[in-house]
């Protein structure tokens, strides 16, 4: 568990942005939603084409990477794969119009978070680490008015074990006071324990179904701090 920053000093807190400091995951599944919809398969249930949907992002990850591009080439392979008909232009249109919206959504702070960052911010050293297509992720971080609370932004195209251990590497941490905040289990919780680092896991309730995952048991020294809105870590840090 995290010391009072009185008595353990300034600590290097990593944190993370989509679904831990704004919302990012419900309007996906609003556009999924529009999508399946929009199939209106015969033979599939809404259940079983979301479920193909899943498998085709995971191929697109490894392709595409994350982020909307990634999202709408996902709609359409999925559609062409489930549709009995040839996919017109006006469909391949009306498919990728599921993802625009996402884009031309305005960022939508989680509670709590600017005032909990001011807190932090005086407190620790702060770095904004989040994954994603790099230009998407630059407008929401600009657009979302947080950046003067973090001293560096890190946008990754995936966390991992090794991404971890190259940060604290470049900015020099000590992985003792060193903890990754964030909502995933599999990007932000798991991977930062492998590395030996600490650990603040804070549930989203629409957390991406591809990074659902156990949370780890940290192997000592490494410690896991659970907290149920980010507005708790004024109380441990």
């Amino acid at each position: 568990m995290a010391t009072n920053s009185n008595t353990n000093g300034a600590q290097t807190l990593l944190i993370d942005a989509d679904d831990t400091l704004w919302e990012n995951n419900i309007y996906f599944e609003r556009a999924i939603a529009r999508f399946i919809s929009f199939l209106n398969h015969h033979e599939h249930s809404p259940k079983q084409v979301r479920e193909i949907l899943n498998e085709v992002e995971r191929e697109n990850i490894v392709t595409h990477g994350y982020g909307l591009h990634s999202f709408a080439h996902a709609l359409v392979t999925c559609f062409e794969r489930l549709s009995a008909d040839p996919v017109t232009p006006d469909m391949h249109a009306q498919i990728h119009s599921f993802a625009h919206t996402i884009a031309d959504h305005p960022v939508e702070i989680l509670p709590e978070v600017p005032t909990t960052l001011d807190h932090l911010s005086r407190r620790h050293h702060l770095i904004l680490m989040t994954k994603g297509a790099f230009a998407e992720q630059t407008g929401k971080i600009e657009r979302s008015g947080l950046k003067e609370y973090f001293a560096a932004v890190e946008i990754v195209a995936e966390k991992d074990e090794d991404v971890y251990r190259s940060v604290v590497s470049k900015y020099g941490l000590a992985n003792d006071t060193t903890w990754m905040i964030g909502n995933s289990p599999k990007s932000d919780i798991n991977p930062a324990l492998a590395a030996g680092l600490n650990a603040v896991f804070v549930p989203h309730g629409n957390t991406w179904i591809l990074e659902h995952d156990e949370v780890a048991t940290p192997t000592p020294p490494s410690r896991l701090l659970t907290v149920e809105k980010f507005g708790e870590l004024r109380r441990h840090f």
